[in-house]
């Protein structure tokens, strides 16, 4: 057989093998196609962040060869000239061993002013010079001179040649470029496509939450990409335990190894509630309530992240501002907890689908398994966490 002939072969083979195990991410069900119900509150139509009115989310997939397993995920909290526009935003910080591009200013001036971009630990300086000049681009932005781009990340160094940061422009613009409302994809998607959770496959997780017009009717939305460890618990049953995999598994039993919860969570939140960026800090440290209720074991070397923002019209910034003082109408402190709830219940649910949703998946030579779907059932229901 010619060697030219082989080596289109093995091409052949490695590249139908990648879209595989990406198209592969669809077929698996979510938390409520299993019958898991989580909280009291009652989720948008889609059970996503796309719920809360103007969000959009765009996903690249980088899946190539033996050894690249990454992506970027966008979030648009509108689909106009965010730099124009600016949303108010927020973010809290869990644990600290990460890199956020950008909070310094989110957190001084409580302001979002580019869609929110999701990657890969070592792609961070690339994404966000990429955000940076797809900004800069934009009609109406000719004479920007300071742009704040907003990149989040976790290291998927396990399943991803992370070293090689195969993360181009490119793949940043079509990321933004194909953000859409409806449905988001889950599991080995964007930013999630080689991360791990709890030793199962990660990746990335929507949810919602709506409340009833009784208090306020608004929406809460979560998207979170899932990197992190501990002790899985899922609806309050210990999945993590009784499937025997959970940090500290081998040294309460041997006495000697040295296993790791290490990783990261990016949490993203948005509602269509009239609140500032001081209430939005707030509600964005509910979400680490939120992994907390997943079996979170906030480790030294996880970096926890939630970033919130509002969609409300009323409170974009727009610029330039002809006025010196603006005058708005927000929720009062004592309006904040339902909301608070919505999105705890949202984060832990969105945690869960990234893991439901994914697929197993071999990369930079690792495999990393599917959390077994029959097995967390039969859990699930023996706690009686679903009937």
């Amino acid at each position: 057989m010619p060697r030219g002939f082989v080596a289109v072969v093995a091409l052949l083979s490695v590249a139908f093998s990648a879209v595989a195990q990406n198209a592969s991410s669809n077929s698996r069900p979510r938390g409520s196609d299993l019958g898991l119900k989580i909280g009291v509150l009652s989720t948008g139509p889609l059970n996503a962040i796309t719920d809360v009115a103007g969000v959009e989310v765009g996903h690249t997939t980088i899946i190539r060869g033996d050894n690249v397993r990454t992506g970027v995920t966008a979030v648009l909290p509108h689909s106009g000239n965010l730099f124009r526009e600016k949303v108010p935003g927020a973010l809290s910080v869990g644990n600290g061993f990460g890199k956020l591009t950008g909070s310094t200013q989110v957190d001084e001036m409580g302001e979002i002013e580019t869609p929110i971009l999701l990657t890969n630990t070592a792609s961070v300086p690339r994404v966000a010079d990429a955000v940076t000049t797809y900004v800069l681009t934009l009609p109406g932005n000719e004479n920007v001179l300071s742009v704040n781009p907003v990149v989040g990340e976790t290291n998927d160094g396990y399943l991803n040649d992370i070293r090689g940061r195969h993360v181009t422009p490119d793949d940043v613009f079509a990321a933004i470029k194909k953000a859409k409302a409806g449905p988001v994809e889950e599991g080995n998607v964007g930013a999630g496509t080689g991360t791990v959770a709890f030793g199962w496959k990660g990746g990335i997780g929507t949810s919602s939450r709506k409340l009833p017009q009784a208090l306020g009717g608004y929406t809460v939305g979560v998207l979170v990409q899932t990197n992190f460890g501990g002790v899985l618990t899922i609806a309050g049953a210990p999945v993590g335990q009784e499937l025997g995999q959970y940090y500290l598994r081998k040294e309460l039993a041997e006495g000697s190894a040295k296993t790791k919860a290490d990783g990261s969570c990016m949490m993203i939140i948005a509602t269509d509630a009239p609140i500032d960026s001081r209430n939005l800090r707030r509600l964005a440290a509910r979400a680490l309530l939120g992994m907390d209720r997943a079996g979170s074991a906030a480790s030294n070397g996880s970096g926890d992240y939630a970033i919130a923002f509002s969609t409300a019209p009323e409170l974009r910034i727009r610029i330039p501002e002809k006025s010196a003082t603006r005058h708005l109408e927000l929720l009062t402190n004592d309006a904040m907890s339902p909301l608070f709830l919505a999105v705890i219940e949202a984060t832990e649910e969105a945690i869960y689908n990234s893991m439901f949703r994914a697929t197993t998946m071999s990369g930079n030579g690792h495999t990393v398994e599917a959390l077994p779907i029959d097995k967390t059932m039969e859990i699930l229901r023996k706690h009686r966490a679903i009937k």
